[in-house]
C-alpha cells in the first residue's frame, strides 16, 4: 500500500494496486496511519507515505535485494 501511494493515491487506487478488499484496505490504512506511516493531504482524499513510511519502504527494498542476491548465490553453489 505504501508503494502504491508513493506519488499520492486515493483509497480506490491503493485498493486496486494492492489487490485488497475494501475491508482490508480500511484495516491496513488505520494501522499505517496510527503508526505514522501514511498520511492524507489536507483537504483531499489523496494519501502519501510519511517520511517514516518512506524509510520503511527503503529498508524493505534493501532487504528484498539482499534476499534475492542471497538466493542467487546459493543456487550457483554445487
Amino acid at each position: 500500500m505504501l508503494e502504491s501511494a508513493r506519488a499520492g493515491a486515493t483509497k480506490t487506487r491503493m485498493m486496486y494496486k494492492a489487490s485488497l478488499s475494501h475491508g482490508q484496505l480500511i484495516r491496513y490504512m488505520k494501522y499505517l496511519q496510527q503508526n505514522d506511516l501514511l498520511t492524507s493531504e489536507k483537504g483531499t482524499q489523496v494519501y502519501r507515505p510519511t517520511e517514516k513510511g518512506l524509510r520503511l519502504l527503503s529498508v524493505l527494498n534493501d532487504l528484498s535485494k539482499m534476499v534475492h542476491n542471497s538466493k542467487n548465490y546459493h543456487m550457483l553453489e554445487p
